[in-house]
């Protein structure tokens, strides 16, 4: 049996065998292949919707509409793939949300992992029980305590509930970051010490609503050493991203797995994203080329991003983030966590988890 010697990880009503949720990689790094093989393992699965419509055909003249057929057409592929438990990753800041969030919730994706914003207001309805549906599906993605009051206090007040989970995403992941440049390497910012302040501000909720809310940690976690120490720290699980990209069944093209596996500590870096936020990703000459003034010309089928300024923006980053998980790196990049230079092979699902398994039980000894 793996994690002997791990607590469960009960949210609402579900159970995974292993308190593991892989995190949701944009734009089509985790889909149904890589959500339905961890999900098969005992995790909770996640397939990522941001830009989930640029791997369609029409996504130039239709976006709208190809983000989603594509969305609903990856979690019908995952549930046909598995019975385990299957989340999506959904941005507030995206100008569809509203749509993803009813596709999530009409293909009973089991939960809805949001962050790029605080969910507050949800897709209007006159039905209460789908409102209702809705909320005991979501589990909002934060970086501060502060972001935590302020959802909880809202939800509280307008719907008489909160969050069955929280996850508390940290410094050192991958992708779009919350948090200002400068507080990236400040102490005070790191995911050990904001963890425990969450958890503070969620332990009033648990009596008040009398329910259990379980707060996952993320950003940064590598190996099972990382989650006994988050879980010491008062975590009930762990998100993990970065360690699940170079898997077999990662359903990124070979090169973007390889660029994980050639990349040096001093490759990855942080950079400032069209969208507003810095990012962190992995140096090549495409990034080298923007970060010298070159722009790479685009045309803007859809904002697909509230927070784009995509008429002052030296390139668009749905498309080179596309072009990445194809392979194409002249015309792309990778987002990656702060560990991606860890890399060392390509492994599959089942083995990644034989590790993680067997490191957290040398921690806990």
């Amino acid at each position: 049996m793996r994690f002997k010697k791990i607590p469960k990880l009960r949210i609402g009503d579900l159970e995974p065998d292993i308190p593991i949720i892989q995190g949701g990689m944009s734009v089509g790094v985790s889909l149904s292949g890589l959500a339905s093989t961890v999900a098969n393992e005992g995790g909770i699965g996640i397939i990522s919707s941001a830009g989930i419509g640029m791997l369609e055909p029409d996504f130039a003249t239709n976006f709208k509409e190809a983000n989603n057929r594509a969305f609903r057409k990856e979690i019908r592929k995952v549930r046909e793939m598995t019975t385990g438990i299957i989340g999506v990753n959904i941005m507030v800041a995206l100008s569809d949300f509203d749509d993803l969030v009813n596709v999530a919730v009409d293909e009973d994706a089991d939960f809805l992992f949001i962050g790029a914003g605080l969910p507050l207001r949800f897709p209007k309805t006159s039905l209460l029980d789908r409102l209702s549906k809705v909320i005991n599906k979501v589990i909002p993605i934060v970086s501060s305590a502060r972001a935590v009051k302020i959802i909880f206090q809202y939800w509280a007040r307008h719907y008489n509930n909160v969050p069955v989970a929280v996850v508390v995403e940290g410094p050192l992941a991958g992708g779009h970051l919350g948090f200002k440049k400068e507080h990236i390497n400040n102490p005070d910012h790191r995911l050990e010490k904001i963890l425990p302040e969450v958890i503070s501000v969620i332990k009033p909720y648990e009596q008040d609503f009398n329910k259990k809310i379980p707060v996952i940690a993320g950003g940064g976690i590598y190996t099972g050493a990382d989650m006994h120490k988050f879980i010491q720290l008062g975590a009930q699980g762990v998100q993990m991203g970065t360690r699940f990209v170079t898997t077999h069944e990662c359903d990124a093209d070979i090169k973007f797995k390889e660029a994980y596996l050639k990349s040096k500590k001093e490759d990855i870096i942080i950079i400032d994203s069209p969208v507003g936020l810095p990012g962190r990703a992995i140096r090549n000459k495409y990034l080298e080329d923007v970060s010298a003034g070159i722009k790479k010309p685009f045309n803007c089928p859809w904002l697909c991003l509230k927070t784009c300024d995509f008429k002052n923006s030296p390139y668009c980053i749905a498309l080179a983030l596309t072009n990445a998980k194809k392979g194409i790196f002249e015309k792309g990049f990778a987002f990656a966590g702060a560990n991606a230079y860890r890399a060392d092979k390509i492994v599959s699902v089942k083995e990644l988890i034989e590790t993680l398994s067997e490191e957290y039980e040398r921690a806990s000894t």
